[in-house]
């Protein structure tokens, strides 16, 4: 028996925010039916606080924590009533319990239990198969039998590999997967001190994953709280998904939300006191900027402040916290718990025409605090304030905020307000939680004679070109436009597919579009790898206008830059993720929503991970006699066709595999940072760790030209964006420093192929206004064109046949002291990124003698040439007379003697 259709693949965990269940709610989701948790201690704890939170809205005591439930449920669902969902996990338990021999005996019994499942439940029923959670470094605790402790030190490894492939066994028998490492690889803080076992805040966080995910496989909507009015019947609407069918069914609501905090009188809203909203929608005006930063945290006020990590400096929309509730960098502006009265205020500095108001509740992991209605109020001197009131009734608007933490919610104003000052005034908060808020607030500029205040300079662009979002249509028809209007320096091509068939086009541009010139090198731009990181497309779409313009126009840096380099542009890597952002609009979108593909990937993990097999191999002291330190092959898991891999993924190294780029910048969004290989940690589990490359000195090169010649990353008065100062450190960082990135797409560029690549954090904006594009593109003009230029840093060459003067293909070229090595492409030409020095460098290729020879890198501009003849070895030539029928020559069989008298 097979849960999956035919050809349909198995549903991947939705990246979707996750909803934090009531009671009631949870009764609706699982009623009439029968659930199955099977597996360890982990497990019977996830029973029990579900049992928990049917009856009730309160956590699990220690206690309850510790106490067993019945096990041996398989035997019995053979015979019993079948179940609708079964939760199993039993990871962590199996490897403690197998001994030395745990892996082995691991996978063989989880492929029993899943050909038992098979065979036992129904076609109805959903398995969610969770991956174990992370260990801590030590563990203790009565579970690791004492026969068995000197397996503790590898548990952590072992845990990682039996995620890895039970997940990939689950899918194998189209089981759901939920990735609790994933999820609480930060949360360490909620781990209790045996490493294995976690308090009662992680499992109620993990009840919430997992019924976001069971409600999301059976279609049925996620809650939404809307709060009852006096005069109107409560009701609440669950959308069930039945195949290709789907019922609506609208029923009284059992039971009411939780009850609002409220910090005043209670508020009545009735029909006429309602706020009237336009029909559209679409904001008129563009973001203030408290969001880009554009708004200074002096400008940001507020009647209090619990502490100076929660002040009013972090009310800004999609701000992130740290990893650590408290500390200097938190989630939210919180007003006091005392406060009665609390509000929050913006001042603009000069005459705005304020239209709307754009809120988010408090960013983090383990608390839930949002603000769930609000008024607005405005003032011209901070002192006289007036509300905005209803245009039917004259009363102060109340407007309904936020249900959950992460979505932004709109409201638009009745009638737009010209002010200096405007301030929301919370008025009813989630119950136990505390008056938090993000906002971003939608204003146009009001000119003035008489304003005391400087302007802001405008944000604009001295080029012409086109300043706006691009969805795929739109983006198509300007990579068109490009190309007929530059015919002889460009060519748009695709490499492949999204998973919902829109095509991944490049834009490449070089006086010789479709060829690879001998000794030309290649380097690629790839952006909208997470879709929601939008600025990445736009700005490589603006890149090939300007180079197309300037080219026409007789640029001379320009007219060099395409002459002597073929340039790959890939605007968009995850066309499917930015058309469910593109469609939200850029206030709206959120911190993570399109991340993913259409699959629920997130692509930057998703690629081969070559750096545990090479740290393996260099520990044992196989690299490079016997294991290659590049061009590391892929692993035999990775090419199954069962393998979870993204077609945006494998569509991305076919790409690799068949042009020999040297350099390359993947641009992503939400910071401003260059961070440079590796991006996973060499420790296994460590969540960060310096983790440099041979290549270190290079990499932080690039990284500090990319950091150096932008404006914003130079701007010396900029605050940090979230929660870590990069200026302190020149704006770049050792990514696996930074916070541990397995599979990602720059260390997998670095193992697998030739090419140096980087990942430029471009803004602190994911999804900046079109209004904000033309700053934007100012910033990073001149880091663009000058991180091109880079591919001429080192030395550059052709190895060749010194009888034929042919180019060698696959010859290694290595540098004396740097433990990478790099190879030539089908012509026998090479590029290789040195910093200034003097280096020993050897060519070697099957079949030919090794050469050697002395290169120097100056500091002044331009690749140093360092070619190669190589001479064919006796044997080789001797195979290649042989295989083509000729004789022998006098000269080569006398030597082929000589070397058998030596042998001898």
């Amino acid at each position: 028996m097979v849960f999956c259709l035919e050809n349909e693949e198995p549903r991947l965990p939705q990246r979707s925010a996750m909803v934090h269940f009531q009671a009631s709610e949870v009764q609706q989701l699982l009623h009439n039916k029968f659930v199955v948790i099977l597996g360890d201690s982990i497990q019977r704890a996830v029973y029990k606080d579900l049992v928990l939170l049917l009856q009730r809205d309160s956590l699990l005591t220690a206690a309850q924590l510790k106490a067993k439930y019945l096990e041996g449920v398989l035997e019995e669902l053979t015979y019993g009533p079948a179940p609708d969902l079964v939760i199993i996990n039993s990871c962590l338990w199996d490897l403690s319990r197998y001994g030395r021999c745990s892996m082995e005996s691991y996978r063989e019994n989880l492929e029993r239990v899943f050909v038992r499942m098979d065979q036992v439940l129904p076609d109805s029923c959903l398995l969610v198969w969770n991956m174990a959670m992370p260990l801590g470094e030590r563990v203790t605790g009565g579970f690791l039998l004492p026969e068995l402790q000197p397996l503790a030190g590898s548990l952590r490894r072992d845990v990682v590999e039996g995620n890895f492939y039970s997940a990939t066994l689950a899918g194998d028998h189209c089981f759901d997967v939920l990735d609790l490492h994933f999820h609480f690889r930060h949360a360490v803080r909620h781990r209790h001190r045996d490493g294995v076992h976690w308090d009662q805040h992680a499992h109620r966080h993990l009840s919430h994953l997992l019924l976001t995910h069971v409600a999301d496989a059976w279609g049925v909507e996620l809650p939404k709280r809307d709060y009852p009015s006096e005069t109107s019947e409560p009701h609440v609407r669950i959308r069930i998904v039945k195949k290709k069918k789907v019922i609506t069914k609208k029923r009284k609501k059992l039971t009411s939300p939780r009850p609002l905090v409220t910090a005043r009188p209670p508020v009545t809203t009735t029909p006429a006191g309602a706020p009237h909203l336009p029909e559209a929608a679409e904001p008129g005006c563009p973001p203030l900027g408290l969001e880009s930063l554009r708004l200074s945290d002096s400008q940001l006020q507020a009647s209090s402040s619990q502490s100076f990590g929660l002040g009013p400096h972090r009310g800004r929309l999609n701000i992130q916290s740290g990893l650590e509730d408290g500390d200097l960098y938190d989630g939210a502006w919180c007003a006091e718990q005392q406060d009665a009265e609390p509000w929050f205020q913006v001042d603009a500095r000069h005459p705005t025409r304020f239209s709307g108001i754009i809120t988010q509740g408090r960013n983090s992991i383990w608390r839930y605090d949002w603000v769930t209605s609000y008024k607005v109020q405005f003032s011209n001197d901070s002192q006289t304030w007036w509300g905005s009131r209803n245009r039917s009734s004259g009363m102060d608007v109340v407007f309904p905020a936020n249900s959950d933490p992460e979505t932004p919610v709109l409201n638009l104003l009745p009638e737009p307000q010209v002010a200096r000052f405007i301030r929301l005034l919370p008025q009813t908060w989630l119950q136990g939680g505390a008056s938090c808020l993000r906002a971003e607030i939608l204003a146009c500029p009001v000119s003035d004679p008489n304003d005391l205040f400087p302007k802001a300079p405008a944000l604009a662009s001295s080029d012409p070109l086109d300043f706006r979002h691009h969805d795929y249509k739109a983006m198509r028809k300007l990579m068109k436009q490009v190309n007929e209007k530059c015919p002889n320096i460009t060519r748009v091509y695709s490499i492949g597919k999204s998973h919902q068939g829109l095509k991944l086009y490049v834009m490449e541009m070089s006086d010789q579009p479709g060829e690879h010139e001998l000794g030309e090198p290649e380097v690629r731009y790839v952006a909208g790898m997470h879709g929601n990181e939008a600025l990445g497309r736009e700005l490589l779409l603006l890149l090939m206008q300007f180079l197309c313009r300037e080219y026409l126009r007789g640029d001379p840096r320009v007219t060099r830059l395409l002459t002597e380099t073929r340039i790959h542009l890939l605007p968009s890597m995850n066309p499917d993720g930015y058309e469910t952002a593109f469609r939200r609009g850029s206030e709206l979108v959120g911190w993570a929503e399109g991340r993913w593909n259409h699959q629920g990937i997130d692509l930057n993990h998703n690629f081969a991970d070559l750096n545990t097999p090479l740290w393996e191999a260099e520990d044992d002291g196989l690299v490079p006699d016997t294991v290659p330190n590049h061009h590391l092959p892929l692993p035999t898991y990775y090419t199954l066709p069962n393998a979870t891999v993204a077609p945006e993924t494998r569509a991305v190294i076919e790409w690799m595999q068949r042009i020999p780029f040297v350099l390359s910048a993947n641009l992503h969004g939400g910071e401003l940072v260059v961070s440079y290989p590796f991006d996973m940690t060499r420790t296994p589990w460590a969540a960060r760790e310096l983790t440099p490359t041979p290549d270190d000195a290079v990499f932080r090169w690039l990284s500090t030209v990319y950091a150096g010649t932008n404006q914003a990353m130079q701007d010396p008065d900029r605050r940090p964006c979230h929660s870590q100062d990069f200026s302190l450190h020149g704006n770049i960082i050792n990514g696996a420093d930074w916070h541990t990135v397995p599979g990602s797409m720059n260390d997998f560029s670095y193992l697998h192929t030739n090419c140096f690549e980087i990942t430029v954090e471009l803004s602190c904006d994911k999804f900046p206004h079109e209004s904000e594009l033309p700053q934007e593109w100012e910033n990073n003009k001149e880091a663009l064109l000058t991180y091109l230029e880079q591919v001429r840093m080192g030395i550059t060459g052709v190895v060749r046949d010194k009888d034929t003067e042919l180019g060698i293909a696959d010859a290694v070229i290595a540098v004396e002291g740097i433990n990478h090595d790099v190879t030539t492409a089908w012509g026998g030409d090479y590029w290789r990124l040195l910093t200034p020095g003097d280096y020993k460098v050897t060519a070697s290729a099957e079949g030919y003698h090794p050469a050697t020879r002395n290169c120097r890198v100056p500091f002044e501009e331009g690749p140093v040439p360092c070619n190669f003849h190589l001479t064919k070895t006796p044997k080789q030539r001797l195979r290649e007379l042989l295989a083509a029928g000729a004789k022998v020559p006098p000269d080569l069989r006398r030597r082929l003697e000589r070397l058998r008298g030596k042998k001898n």
